[in-house]
C-alpha cells in the first residue's frame, strides 16, 4: 500500500514547486459541539487541528501541475478521517465556484471515510452540495480529474471520486462505497481496491506516486487544449483498390493489414487512454478510447481493433464521445470490426442498449466527428461509430449490411456463391463512395523523394 501522505505533502507531490496558493475560506459561525450538540465534538476537532495543523478536512487552492493551472482539492485524512461536514462543504463549494469563474479544471485529491456522523444528516447533505457544484462545473465545459488515495470510501467516492471525468488511483488504495467497518463480514477485501476498480471499469488507471505529476499534467493539458477538428488519417496499408467485393473482404481480414494501434501511433505524438464503461465492464481487446495530441492540439479517439466489439466497449466509446463533446474536443473514430459480439453473455450485458448509446452519442455530438474505416465494417456494430456525412475508407476496407457468408446463408445460396454475393452487396470502398455512404477513399502518403546533395562549389583560383 502507498504511504498515506498528509494533504500538504500530497499537494507538494502533485503541484509544481512554489505554485500552490490556498483559497480564502467562507466563515461559518459554529455552534458549541456542532449542529447536533454532539458531546465532545469540539474537543475532537481541536485535537484534529493540533495533530494535523489544519482547521478542516480539505485544503483548497490554485496551482500549476506540470505547467497547466488547476484547482486542487486535497483531503486531510488525519482530520477526523477526511470526513465531510458543513464547513467542508463550504470550502468545496467555494473552490468549485472559483474554478468556474477562472475557467480552471478541478482536481480532487480524495482521501475520506465519508460523511461526518457528529453532524448527522446535515453532513450527509453536503454530498448534494458537492454533486451540484460538480454538475455546474461539468455544464461549464471544465474537466474534473480525480486522484483517489487511501482510503476513498462512502460519499466522497460516490461524488468527488466516481463522479469525475477521469479517475486515477494510487496503488493498493482502499476504494469503494463501503468502508472497511461497514462491509459484510464475508466480503472479499480485494474487491475494494484501486486495482479492482480499474478492472471493473470504475476507474481509468493506477498511477505510481512518482509518476503522478507527469500523468496528471498530461491529462490536464490534453483536456484543455482542443483541436479545431479531427483531420482524416492517411491510409497505412494498400494503395490500390480491390477488384472485387470478395477481394475487399480478404484484404480487410488479412492479419498483415494495419490495425488500430498502428493508426493511433502514426496519428498522435502522444496519447493517454480512458478505461471502462463505469457500469462494471471493460473491453481492452475490442475498443481503444482516449485523448491524444495531433499537431499540437487534442483529438479524442475511439478505435475498434478488428475483433467483435463487446457491450462494455460500446459504452466506453459513448462515454468518450460525450466527454469530448462537453469539452469541445473533436473525435476521431476508427471502424474495424466483423460486428458486435452476439454471444449470450453479450446479450445479458445489454448489447443492444450499448450500441444504441454510441449511435446516440455520435448523433448528438456538437463537436466534429471524423471516421475512417480501416478494416472490416460489419453491420450496425460498425456503423454505430461512423460519423454521418464525414466517414472515409481505406483501400483495404469494406462496409457491409451483413457479412457475405451470412447473406448467402440467409438467401439459401451454396458456399460457392459467397464471392458473387460479396459483389452484389457492393461493399468495396469505391462502391461505398458511389453509393454516398463514405466521402472518399484515403490513400497512403507517398514517401518523399530523397533530396539530392548540393553540388560543392570550389572557390575561384587566385588571380
Amino acid at each position: 500500500m502507498t504511504e498515506r501522505l498528509s494533504a500538504r505533502a500530497f499537494l507538494a507531490l502533485v503541484a509544481d514547486e512554489d505554485t500552490f496558493r490556498e483559497l480564502p475560506y467562507p466563515e461559518r459561525k459554529s455552534e458549541p459541539d456542532g449542529p447536533l450538540d454532539w458531546q465532545g465534538y469540539d474537543a475532537s476537532r481541536a485535537r484534529a487541528a493540533e495533530r494535523t495543523g489544519e482547521q478542516e478536512s480539505v485544503v483548497c487552492g490554485t496551482a500549476s501541475v506540470a505547467g497547466t493551472p488547476a484547482i486542487l482539492i486535497a483531503f486531510e485524512f488525519g482530520f477526523l478521517g477526511g470526513s465531510l461536514g458543513e464547513r467542508t462543504g463550504d470550502r468545496l463549494e467555494s473552490a468549485y465556484v472559483h474554478a468556474r469563474e477562472q475557467r480552471l479544471p478541478v482536481v480532487p485529491l480524495v482521501a475520506t471515510g465519508g460523511s461526518r456522523m457528529q453532524e448527522g444528516m446535515l453532513a450527509l447533505t453536503q454530498l448534494q452540495r458537492v454533486a451540484r457544484q460538480s454538475a455546474l462545473t461539468r455544464q461549464a465545459g471544465l474537466p474534473q480529474i480525480a486522484v483517489v488515495r487511501d482510503p476513498t470510501t462512502g460519499g466522497g467516492w460516490a461524488t468527488l471520486g466516481a463522479g469525475a471525468d477521469v479517475i486515477l488511483a494510487l496503488p493498493g488504495a482502499q476504494v469503494g462505497f463501503a468502508g472497511s467497518r461497514v462491509r459484510p463480514p464475508d466480503a472479499d477485501p480485494s474487491a475494494y481496491t484501486a486495482e479492482a476498480q480499474v478492472a471493473a471499469g470504475s476507474a481509468d488507471a493506477v498511477v505510481e506516486p512518482a509518476e503522478l505529476r507527469t500523468t496528471l499534467g498530461t491529462w490536464l493539458r490534453l483536456l484543455t487544449s482542443p483541436a479545431a477538428g479531427a483531420p482524416v488519417p492517411a491510409a497505412l496499408g494498400a494503395g490500390d483498390l480491390p477488384a472485387t467485393g470478395w477481394q475487399a473482404v480478404q484484404r480487410a481480414r488479412s492479419p498483415e493489414r494495419p490495425r488500430a494501434q498502428a493508426y493511433l501511433d502514426a496519428y498522435f505524438t502522444r496519447r493517454t487512454a480512458i478505461s471502462g464503461d463505469r457500469c462494471g465492464g471493460t473491453d481492452p481487446d475490442g475498443m481503444l478510447c482516449g485523448f491524444g495530441e495531433h499537431e499540437g492540439r487534442t483529438v479524442a479517439y475511439a478505435a475498434q481493433t478488428g475483433t467483435a466489439t463487446r457491450p462494455a466497449g460500446y459504452r466506453t466509446a459513448a462515454r468518450l464521445i460525450r466527454l469530448a463533446d462537453r469539452l469541445g474536443i473533436p473525435v476521431l473514430t476508427l471502424v474495424d470490426t466483423p460486428g458486435a459480439a452476439n454471444d449470450a453473455e453479450a446479450e445479458r450485458q445489454g448489447a443492444g442498449a450499448a450500441i444504441a448509446e454510441v449511435f446516440g452519442a455520435v448523433a448528438a455530438a456538437r463537436t466534429p466527428v471524423t471516421t475512417l474505416v480501416v478494416g472490416e465494417g460489419g453491420s450496425g456494430g460498425a456503423l454505430a461509430l461512423a460519423a454521418p456525412g464525414n466517414t472515409f475508407a481505406t483501400p483495404d476496407s469494406y462496409f457491409s449490411v451483413i457479412a457475405p457468408e451470412m447473406a448467402a446463408a440467409i438467401l439459401k445460396r451454396p458456399p460457392a456463391r459467397v464471392e458473387d454475393t460479396a459483389d452484389e452487396l457492393r461493399i468495396r470502398p469505391q462502391d461505398l463512395v458511389e453509393l454516398g455512404v463514405v466521402r472518399g477513399v484515403v490513400r497512403p502518403v507517398p514517401p518523399r523523394p530523397p533530396v539530392p546533395p548540393s553540388p560543392s562549389i570550389s572557390p575561384p583560383p587566385p588571380g
